[in-house]
């Protein structure tokens, strides 16, 4: 699948059937050629934790579904990611 295939589906949470977007890029590991998250702006608040800039990183674990027009995500949007908040310290500490 290639990055213009990705970049044009809508990005869908099944926690509250809320339209995110559409994924702006992704995050890869160099290393292993995988995908880490998928970048997708946002607007004001959304997400907070989640932000990067004005960019939402929505980490791979969280991805349940990739259909023909739409990736469905799960995420409670009240808590912070773990996995995501590791991930943070370790690119801090580099």
């Amino acid at each position: 699948m290639k990055i213009s295939d990705f970049q044009s589906k809508d990005v869908i949470n099944i926690v509250d059937g809320k339209k995110l977007g559409y994924v702006r890029d992704l995050e890869l590991d160099v290393r292993t050629g995988r995908i880490e998250a998928i970048v997708v702006p946002c607007e004001g608040r959304f997400m907070g934790w989640w932000s990067r800039g004005d960019d939402a990183v929505i980490p791979w674990q969280h991805i349940v579904k990739i259909g023909a027009d739409v990736i469905l995500i799960k995420r409670n949007p009240i808590a912070p990611s773990k996995e995501y908040e590791e991930q943070q310290l370790r690119e801090a500490k580099r």
